[in-house]
């Protein structure tokens, strides 16, 4: 998971699901909300569902806020500093 480069379209895909209405919003409107193709959009989708940072249901995308925060926290601690020492 860390490997993955952090990439400004993925944080504002995560921005605008954070902000947007509790049942997600569709790859579609997404990509016309951030002005994106959409197969461009979907791919993302797909990394950071696979991440766990998304959860899918019925084509609509959400956040696992769960699954953010345990990853900030990770970030916090420093445990991607030590990685490879």
């Amino acid at each position: 998971m860390l490997r993955t480069p952090v990439d400004g379209t993925r944080l504002r895909i995560l921005t605008l699901l954070r902000q947007a209405e509790p049942a997600g919003l569709t790859a579609q409107t997404v990509a016309a909300r951030l002005a994106l193709p959409g197969p461009a959009v979907r791919t993302h989708l797909r990394l950071l569902t696979a991440l766990g940072l998304l959860r899918t249901d019925r084509g609509r995308y959400r956040c696992d806020e769960v699954r953010i925060a345990e990853v900030a926290h990770l970030f916090e601690k420093g445990w991607w500093c030590d990685q490879g020492r």
